[in-house]
């Protein structure tokens, strides 16, 4: 009976070691995610600029309307001390996930994160 028990929780052991690997080995050939990048659509002729997420900065746009402020920091960006009155568009916060979006509509200003080319 002792004997049977103990090979009972070695066969266990077995398993649980053998899923565990297959799940690493799943997760290491698994594709990275695409990096990304925010869009800046603004303007009445739809201008477009592009903003890397992996350096931070602030940028200053003037779109016609007002002067947006972008933040990129730690891989996300956001509208940050936004001039227009109501200041909707600092709400949203930071955007970190693909097409996640703020828009700022007095500036005509949309800010998307999107996949880098």
């Amino acid at each position: 009976m002792q004997r049977k028990t103990i090979w009972m929780n070695i066969v266990f052991v077995v398993v649980v070691l053998l899923i565990a690997g297959g799940l690493l080995a799943a997760r290491q050939a698994k594709p990275s995610a695409p990096s990304l990048q925010a869009e800046l659509i603004y303007g009445d002729e739809g201008t477009t600029l592009y903003y890397d997420l992996s350096t931070d900065a602030v940028y200053d746009v003037d779109t016609g309307y007002y002067t947006v402020h972008i933040q990129i920091q730690d891989g996300a960006a956001r509208f940050v001390d936004s001039p227009c009155p109501d200041h909707v568009c600092e709400g949203f916060g930071w955007l970190t996930q693909e097409d996640q979006t703020a828009t700022c509509l007095p500036a005509r200003a949309v800010l998307t994160i999107a996949p880098a080319p």
